[in-house]
């Protein structure tokens, strides 16, 4: 089972693979909280400002809001942020957090796309179709937050739709995280350097999924990296 430790030197290396494939333009950190009563975080300076998320107002202010308190792991170079935040009790885990909030402001790549179509960065993200919106992975076991197939312990939320809680089989290890954004949101970048990502780690977590919840739509994390 992977602790907290393991969790925080995996993001630092995956960091450092994002800024040495020229994917990364802005990086906090990530650091060890020890909280009191067995809890200890992997989180990052600005973190106290994700809240701003799931509050009631327009994509683009929250992303604005985000960017302006540096609440974010890493700022891509198209202005997308990434969020990694996990908490442990006891040594187990209790609760991650894992999002991903594109930029809303893509005018400049989908107005001049002859700009950017020779940077492999740009190249998914200049058709003037494309429409930004978050993606976040949370997972929590504590008692009365989950409750089957309603809430479940590890879920997929597409959008800032409240009730969006796609079961999903269990935590998901930071590079699950970014192997899924690579590929699905860069993925000519993902086809030509996804060799080079780090796979330091074989460990992953448990599967939390329930019975029903897997007899309905989910998502499948694989059982080993």
């Amino acid at each position: 089972m992977p602790t907290f430790r393991d969790i925080n030197t995996q993001i630092n290396s995956l960091i450092k693979d994002l800024i040495e494939l020229g994917l990364s333009d802005d990086q906090n950190s990530p650091f060890e909280k020890s909280c009191g009563d067995g809890l200890v975080e992997i989180t990052f300076p600005g973190a106290q400002h994700t809240s701003i998320a799931m509050k009631d107002t327009s994509y683009v202010k929250i992303y604005d809001r985000l960017k302006e308190e540096r609440a974010y792991i890493a700022i891509m170079a198209d202005g997308s942020m990434i969020q990694m935040m996990y908490a442990f009790r006891n040594g187990e885990l209790e609760r991650h957090r894992l999002a991903f909030f594109p930029s809303p402001h893509l005018e400049e790549f989908q107005n001049a796309p002859e700009i950017y179509l020779e940077d492999e960065i740009y190249a998914d993200i200049v058709a003037k179709n494309i429409v930004p919106f978050p993606i976040r992975f949370d997972f929590d076991a504590r008692e009365g937050v989950y409750e089957e197939v309603v809430h479940p312990k590890s879920h997929l939320t597409l959008g800032q739709y409240r009730n969006c809680r796609i079961p999903v089989s269990s935590p998901l290890m930071p590079f699950h995280f970014i192997e899924f954004i690579l590929r699905n949101f860069y993925h000519t970048v993902h086809n030509k350097f996804s060799h080079r990502l780090r796979r330091m780690h074989t460990n992953v977590f448990d599967p939390s999924i329930l019975q029903a919840e897997e007899n309905i739509i989910h998502v499948q994390i694989p059982p080993s990296i």
